[in-house]
């Protein structure tokens, strides 16, 4: 069954934290316009609501991870996954946007007719199986780049064979007791050093298997700049301080990656000397084969990682799986290790747009053929645009940039009477990977299935957010790759505004 629905002005989809900040941003800049979020679950909060392993929490810090437009005020800088949630739909409930949101509208196809001007978007109710229809002027896609029905599994031998369980983080079961339980942990990514030590403390002794190592810091959970300045500063402005000192920690620490790996490499193995017990083989199990910040930095707070190590609840063993057996795992060594439970935080799936279809006036839209524009639009397709975070700082960095863009993109388009808005790609721009120089086994899978970014602005990605600042919240909006045109066909387009 369909059911046609109404027009809106802007579609969003996705009720996470991108979704959500989009909201606010439109609603703020423009309340007379109507806006709509369709969300495929039952509730507020993407990946903050759909992750309930133990320990979840947030490896950026809150003063960043937060939205700009609302100070976080919790205590921990590096917040519980339960604090967030709250925090999303705290700010979803005070602003109203709640009441915005339809649940259960998986989004499969949207299509774009430049003789309407408008997008018609098809969702399929996931709670009833009907499906919905909607037109929209302006398309919003803030869902990520996880695929949340399917994470990642290798096809380990033998694993039919094991007599305990195995478990994947994404679908964690509720009431699963851990005490006295052995427990292999394979993995060694953001996921793996968060679950490790919430088990310890919740009694399992744990095994955490890798193939190759990580690099892994401590940060503090508590910020003690932020605490001091709320003493004397409003929260508004307090906020603003800790966010500009974490932006400038992260950046500096990022750029000294990418300009002196070396010297990156030899300050975290002093670190990791100081936080790991005497004689540990650092060697072997904490020197990836990588420079730091080509893959994201695993953080532990207060060290809660390397305490389970000295206290000797966690042991760490880097080696490949042979075969899963009745009673655990043989590895490639020879090795064996006896569990109870076998969890595999061996990565997630990408998803681009959730999967949904795009269409432009009657062609489909092959994502690997289109660059993207400032790395939130994409060439050649018309009011449209998406939020992918950073890979080296916090996700809402990026989100909250990308949505005072389409602000400012929108005031353009009413000021002077424009109904689209479409990048359109410079045949001498070269292209390369929409990840460049970012290489977890989670992207190389799933690159082919992204854009493309060019060599030059505005189609090269910059992981940079100070630089993004100023060219997303300052810069032109008229830069000659963006073509406007009302909604006569009888006009002719404009490049200049």
């Amino acid at each position: 069954m369909t059911i046609a629905g109404e027009h809106i002005d802007v579609l969003i989809v996705g009720a996470g934290l991108s979704g959500i900040g989009a909201a606010y941003h439109l609603q703020r800049a423009f309340p007379q316009r109507t806006y709509t979020i369709l969300e495929s679950r039952d509730a507020i909060g993407g990946t903050w609501d759909l992750f309930r392993y133990p320990g979840i929490r947030s490896d950026s810090d809150m003063y960043t991870l937060g939205y700009r437009f609302r100070p976080w005020l919790g205590e921990k800088a590096i917040a519980d996954g339960d604090d967030i949630l709250h925090y999303l739909r705290d700010t979803a409930a005070e602003a109203g946007i709640d009441r915005h949101i339809r649940f259960h509208h998986r989004v499969v196809r949207a299509e774009w007719s430049s003789t309407e001007t408008r997008w018609t978007v098809r969702a399929e109710r996931t709670d009833t199986g009907e499906t919905v229809t909607l037109t929209a002027g302006f398309l919003m896609c803030c869902s990520g780049y996880y695929r949340y029905d399917e994470p990642y599994t290798p096809d380990f031998a033998g694993v039919e064979r094991f007599g305990g369980l195995v478990i994947h983080p994404q679908h964690w079961p509720t009431e699963l007791d851990v005490v006295g339980k052995r427990i292999v942990l394979i993995g060694s990514g953001a996921t793996a050093i968060t679950l490790g030590p919430a088990l310890t403390r919740q009694g399992a002794h744990l095994t955490m298997l890798q193939r190759s190592p990580s690099y892994i810091i401590s940060a503090p959970t508590r910020d003690d700049l932020a605490v001091r300045v709320r003493k004397f500063l409003p929260a508004r402005a307090a906020y603003a301080v800790a966010r500009g000192k974490n932006v400038a920690l992260s950046t500096a620490i990022y750029q000294l990656s990418q300009r002196y790996p070396s010297f990156m490499r030899k300050r975290i193995r002093g670190w990791q000397q100081r936080w790991l017990p005497p004689g540990y083989d650092i060697d072997t199990h904490f020197t990836p084969s990588y420079n730091p910040w080509d893959q994201r930095l695993c953080l532990a707070p207060d060290g809660d990682f390397f305490r389970a190590i000295r206290k000797g609840e966690l042991d760490v063993v880097t080696d490949q799986v042979d075969t899963f057996t009745e009673s655990g795992l043989t590895l490639a060594s020879g090795a064996t290790l006896d569990a109870d439970i076998v969890i595999t935080a061996t990565g997630l799936n990408l998803l681009a747009f959730g999967g949904m279809d795009l269409v432009v006036d009657g062609r489909p839209v092959t994502l690997s053929e289109r660059m993207a524009y400032k790395a939130m639009m994409l060439s050649d397709v018309p009011n449209f645009a998406y939020i992918i975070g950073y890979t080296n700082a916090s996700w809402t960095l990026k989100a909250d940039l990308v949505c005072e863009y389409v602000v400012r993109l929108l005031r353009h388009m009413d000021a002077h009477g424009y109904a689209r808005c479409t990048p359109v790609r410079d045949p001498s721009v070269g292209e390369a990977p929409l990840f460049l120089n970012f290489n977890p086994g989670y992207v190389q899978r799933a690159a082919s299935q992204f854009p493309i970014q060019g060599t030059k602005a505005p189609w090269r990605l910059r992981m940079n957010y100070l630089r993004d600042l100023v060219a997303l919240r300052h810069g032109k909006i008229t830069d000659g790759a963006m073509r406007f045109a009302r909604a006569e066909r009888r006009d002719s387009v404009s490049t200049t505004g």
